[in-house]
């Protein structure tokens, strides 16, 4: 996984002017984005060796990024807000530290919405759509597989590789049919046997509506505690 993410900057064909990741880890009554100029680092996990807590990653924010989010998802009809004090969490800057070390690109974050219901996640990924014309990297950082009683107990490799490959099938299909299914995602196969909840499934209905005509492929399929895990791309 470590590679994988190693070797994304490499694979893009531009370096993008920005990045706007969506978060498992934050959920808000509005979608929310970060405003600051320099966002701080939540150090939101516990139980860790000291040395996790004194990580750093000083990407720089974009005020200028989190008003056109505003705008973009103002103008579909949702409602946003910005959060000038919030800083990123360990869904941006634990696999973006691993991705860009030096933190060269102004960054945003952006809260799901409270309630969690996968329809007007794909709306608000809709809606950002124009932003990848204008050279932002949308980034959804969750995991495909994330039943925290699950990870290394007897048969979640087998419930965990139903859920992947349906997911990965999903993501592949005609835009059209895509969101169709991602809509109704809990009807899939081992679907809540492997998200319980679902707030770390639900960036990806983010980018998946952001994505367009734009078909997905999975990037890659790695195992995880004895979860299979994939991650997708849409091009």
């Amino acid at each position: 996984m470590a590679e994988w993410l190693r070797s994304v900057p490499e694979s893009l064909p531009a370096p993008p002017i920005a990045l706007l990741v969506v978060s498992g880890h934050w959920e808000a009554p509005a979608p929310t984005v970060t405003s600051s100029a320099a966002p701080p680092l939540i150090y939101d996990y516990s139980g860790f060796p000291q040395s996790t807590y004194e990580l750093r990653w000083p990407a720089a924010g974009s005020p200028e990024l989190a008003a056109r989010v505003q705008g973009l998802l103002g103008i579909a009809g949702i409602e946003a807000e910005a959060d000038g004090k919030r800083g990123f969490d360990h869904g941006v800057f634990i696999p973006l530290k691993v991705a860009y070390p030096e933190a060269p690109i102004p960054t945003v974050q952006l809260s799901l919405r409270a309630g969690l219901d996968p329809i007007e996640h794909l709306a608000i990924g809709r809606a950002l759509a124009p932003l990848r014309d204008e050279g932002v990297l949308i980034l959804g950082s969750g995991m495909s597989y994330h039943n925290m009683r699950g990870f290394m107990a007897p048969g979640t490799r087998e419930v965990s590789a139903r859920f992947d490959e349906w997911l990965a099938n999903a993501v592949a299909a005609d835009p059209a049919e895509r969101d169709a299914a991602l809509a109704h995602w809990s009807r899939a196969p081992m679907a809540r046997q492997s998200h319980p909840r679902e707030e770390h499934l639900l960036p990806l209905m983010v980018v998946a509506g952001a994505a367009g005509a734009d078909r997905g492929r999975q990037a890659l399929r790695d195992e995880v505690m004895g979860a299979v895990v994939s991650a997708f791309r849409f091009d």
